[in-house]
């Protein structure tokens, strides 16, 4: 893994449950401005992708953007973690 793969996979980390965050977003975190697009490839690679939560990184323009199980399933846990962190904040 390289040291920005590393930097991407600890900025989605911190996404909180039921949350998004957009791709522009992880690379300012990760240090690295606007390399939104390597981050999108990174994020392509998530050798862990129910550990690391790169469903929660969206496009900049709110849209959903991709994911390695696809849009559908991105969609449906983004749905289903949204109302169990309403659950436990209650």
């Amino acid at each position: 893994m390289t040291s920005f793969a590393e930097k991407v996979y600890k900025a989605v980390l911190t996404i909180p449950l039921g949350e998004v965050r957009s791709y522009k977003w992880v690379a300012q975190r990760a240090g690295v401005g606007r390399a939104y697009q390597a981050v999108g490839q990174v994020l392509k690679r998530n050798p862990y992708p129910l550990i690391i939560p790169c469903h929660r990184v969206i496009k900049n323009n709110n849209k959903i953007g991709g994911y390695v199980f696809g849009v559908k399933q991105k969609k449906l846990l983004l749905e289903l973690e949204s109302k169990l962190a309403r659950c436990l904040t209650g």
